[in-house]
């Protein structure tokens, strides 16, 4: 792209990085749109993890042989790393997990399942994946306290008076998507945590869709809690973050227990390891620490105001070539003013068979509801299909993605 070129971020040299680009479907070289699902792995992640298992494969914070404490450094450095990389205070707010779903849930039972009863109040929004939605829906089930949602406007902005009423001082909690994963709308992360504190409720953001695509400062957001995933970052599968005010996360007690977990055990009682290891329990995902690590590098290497733009830019030309055409039905706020993805339906195709279509043309979407079932249904559609964009991702995909929906469009006509 020509403004990226002036960005100075070299989109073919990037491209480089990423082997699974160069694939071919019945003879098409492949776009891959699905970033929003997870994203591919450049080569310097792959070799963190082929490193880590050729050279210092051992188990952690337990072994006193040299393989073991060099994976213990690796990986208690990941967590440094990756502090750094979002603006936490350091290792002591940065617990590893599976993914960001995992993070959610371990809130929501070490804090959770303590803190909240009937009369409290958590409130989230329309725009919820259904990792938190479904999540703090059964929480409040076992506690009996209240789950209210703030609403989407027909732009696909969220309603902030609406939050704003909401919000009271019986909310223990305010939980909001800081990027939508189906609108590509942005949330105004800052105004949203004095809402919350305002009440004296914490604040947890999901992280998923923005950290892989913007700069992230938890600091500066205020947040309480805050969770995202490695694989939408360049990262690999099977590790997520959760962060978490220090003094928050000493307070809770941990919902998984086990090995590593544990400062000293009897027979009557046992005692927690200190942060972060408390919520750590079992053999922890070292490999897949260490390599997000490198994820953490390579990103910063390219610099996330550019990763940003990049995405922004390629989001803003998609929404406006499919705006082409009468018939596909754009979701979420205008061209310029979202994030990485667009999701849209082609008239009355349902999203599954649109996908099938492009799949046919080397175009990989993602079709369905996005975990996103309550919001598709108050916007009225089944379903809808979803580009999203990364930093590898050109214009000239962008208009293979429009030319195999021309096509498409004839053959449902």
């Amino acid at each position: 792209m020509e403004q990226s070129e002036r960005d100075g971020l070299d989109v073919e040299r990037i491209r480089e990085d990423f082997p699974i680009l160069q694939r071919e479907f019945r003879g098409e070289q492949v776009a891959y749109l699905d970033n929003a699902a997870t994203s591919q792995t450049p080569d310097q992640v792959v070799d963190a993890i082929a490193h880590y298992y050729r050279h210092t494969n051992a188990n952690v914070h337990r072994g006193l042989h040299h393989l073991s404490q060099e994976a213990s450094v690796a990986y208690e450095e990941a967590h440094d790393r990756v502090a750094e990389f979002i603006g936490a205070e350091g290792r002591e707010e940065v617990v590893f997990g599976k993914n960001t779903t995992e993070a959610i849930n371990t809130v929501a039972y070490a804090w959770g399942l303590a803190e909240l009863g009937p009369g409290d109040e958590v409130v989230l929004t329309e725009m919820d994946h259904h990792a938190t939605l479904v999540t703090w829906q059964q929480i409040a089930k076992k506690t009996g306290a209240d789950v209210k949602f703030a609403r989407v406007d027909d732009e696909g902005y969220l309603d902030l008076d609406h939050l704003r009423e909401l919000v009271t001082d019986d909310t223990e909690l305010v939980g909001v998507p800081h990027v939508s994963n189906t609108l590509g709308t942005i949330a105004p992360v800052e105004e949203i945590g004095e809402i919350a504190h305002d009440h004296g409720a914490l604040y947890f953001v999901d992280g998923a869709q923005s950290v892989p695509h913007m700069p992230v400062d938890v600091q500066a957001m205020d947040a309480d809690f805050f969770a995202f995933s490695g694989h939408k970052m360049c990262g690999p599968t099977g590790i997520g973050v959760l962060y978490g005010k220090e003094h928050l996360l000493e307070e809770m007690q941990p919902y998984l227990y086990g090995g590593m977990m544990i400062e000293k055990v009897t027979f009557e009682e046992s005692t927690w390891h200190e942060l972060p290891w408390k919520f750590e329990a079992g053999t922890p995902p070292i490999a897949q620490g260490i390599a997000l690590a490198e994820a953490c590098d390579y990103l910063d290497d390219i610099g996330m105001e550019r990763v940003q733009r990049h995405g922004e830019r390629l989001a803003e030309y998609a929404h406006d070539r499919l705006s082409e055409f009468d018939d596909i039905t754009i979701l979420g706020p205008p061209a310029d003013d979202r994030a990485a993805l667009v999701s849209f339906n082609l008239g009355d195709v349902h999203a599954h068979d649109a996908s099938e279509i492009l799949n046919d043309y080397a175009v990989a979407v993602r079709a369905g509801d996005h975990c996103t079932q309550p919001l598709h249904d108050k916007l009225g559609v089944p379903a809808s299909t979803r580009a999203s964009f990364y930093v590898y991702n050109t214009k000239e995909e962008v208009d293979k993605l429009v030319a195999a929906l021309d096509d498409a469009r004839q053959l449902f006509a």
